[in-house]
């Protein structure tokens, strides 16, 4: 993920954009979020594992910010959940 933003922000990208985590998990603005391409049903069943999951949350590695969305408002939730690692405690149950 690569993002030009004022203000340091630190986003884990634990899976490094594969789409097999949920520490990349942003929420946006309402305005923005609307604007952005349809969520897939992969990123929707990751998504159910992030923590703090609000009706504006993406994963930050499905989605594509264009220069027409500069000056936006993102939010990084204050703490994230590795969906692998939730995938991977549900094989040893």
């Amino acid at each position: 993920m690569s993002w030009e933003v004022e203000r340091p922000i630190k986003i884990k990208g634990a899976c490094e954009g594969t789409l097999a985590c949920s520490t990349c998990h942003l929420i946006f603005e309402k305005h923005i979020f609307e604007k952005l391409e349809p969520i897939t049903d992969d990123e929707n069943d990751m998504l159910d594992l992030a923590f703090g999951l609000t009706d504006r949350s993406r994963l930050g590695c499905q989605i594509c910010l264009k220069k027409s969305r500069d000056n936006r408002t993102v939010r990084v939730p204050d703490a994230v959940a590795d969906a692998r690692q939730s995938i991977d405690m549900g094989k040893n149950s």
